[in-house]
């Protein structure tokens, strides 16, 4: 006759302070999270994944914009999202005959208000698989979920996938994804 044996599982933070406890360490409080110390600009100047973001931002005359009150949700795309644009798109918009055109491109990134990733996420759920967001640039994004991860589809169906959230900054937050929608 064999036994049947039940086994249960710890909660993880539970069995983490009980392997801390075992070896005879300690355990201090975490520190309450800091208040964020730069707006939107100064946060991705301080990227070195973002210093195409921060050049095309000074190329549209954004940086005053984008530095002001707020609150700003800004859907950051990297330099490697820049880098898969078409070859010679980034040189293009940065010329200053093309100031309008970048201007558009980069407000097509940012959303009024505040939205954290539980703010996107609870809205792609309310919205029954999606949410369409409205820029600043007045056009419109949608975002979904594909797994875990939030996906950003423009209106000609291009995609962007959110690779980092909640980068809170003293007017807005900032979300960081891997590609460039276009309005």
């Amino acid at each position: 006759m064999s036994s049947a044996k039940t086994v249960t599982r710890a909660h993880p933070l539970k069995a983490a302070l009980f392997a801390i406890a075992a070896a005879g360490l300690t355990v201090s409080a975490l520190p309450a999270a800091a208040a964020p110390t730069a707006n939107i600009v100064g946060t991705a100047a301080g990227s070195a994944d973002h210093t195409t973001l921060v050049a095309a931002v000074k190329a549209a005359g954004l940086v005053d914009t984008l530095s002001g009150a707020g609150p700003f949700t800004v859907f950051a795309p990297t330099n490697a999202g820049f880098a898969a644009l078409p070859a010679g798109t980034v040189e293009t918009l940065l010329k200053p005959e093309n100031k309008s055109q970048l201007q558009a491109v980069l407000t097509y990134h940012v959303v009024p208000g505040k939205l954290t990733a539980k703010d996107v996420v609870g809205a792609i759920k309310a919205g029954s698989g999606k949410a369409v967001l409205t820029t600043v640039q007045g056009g419109k994004l949608t975002a979904t979920m594909m797994g875990d991860t939030v996906m950003l589809t423009d209106t000609k169906m291009r995609t962007a996938h959110i690779t980092a959230v909640d980068l809170d900054t003293t007017n807005g937050v900032i979300h960081v994804i891997d590609g460039v929608i276009l309005p």
